[in-house]
């Protein structure tokens, strides 16, 4: 099984890029077949998906983020990686990635279902803040 940790910024001042990294250990990102997602939980509200990359690399994306939000993978330094662009102050949450075993982007509802993850990282806090 993978772990996963989770690395940003932690503070973010409005309309800038939000870039957060995902290193991944016990396993290649490629070699290993997982698909990466990653998942936010903002203050007092539920878990809310925002994307994820496939083994095969293609990648799917919230609707309602999908114009500010991109997930690629770093082969060289093994992490997976979030861009999300024009930061808001309700971007504001614990970002995490977590990692499926299927490999494959299902569909949404599967996406924001936590038992849809076998591996999950700790979480980091992102405050967009002026």
């Amino acid at each position: 099984q993978v772990q996963l940790q989770e690395s940003g910024p932690g503070l973010v001042k409005p309309s800038q890029t939000l870039t957060l990294n995902c290193t991944v250990s016990g396993d290649s990102i490629t070699a290993s077949a997982y698909a990466w997602s990653w998942i936010r939980q903002p203050p007092g509200k539920e878990l809310e998906w925002m994307g994820v990359i496939g083994a095969d690399g293609s990648t799917h994306y919230n609707p309602a983020h999908k114009s500010r939000t991109s997930i690629f993978r770093d082969t060289s330094k093994n992490q997976i990686s979030l861009l999300l662009t024009s930061a808001t102050p309700e971007d504001t949450a614990v970002y995490y990635c977590a990692a499926d075993k299927r490999g494959y982007f299902r569909n949404e509802a599967a996406a924001r279902r936590v038992s849809s993850y076998d591996s999950w990282g700790q979480g980091t806090q992102v405050t967009v803040s002026s």
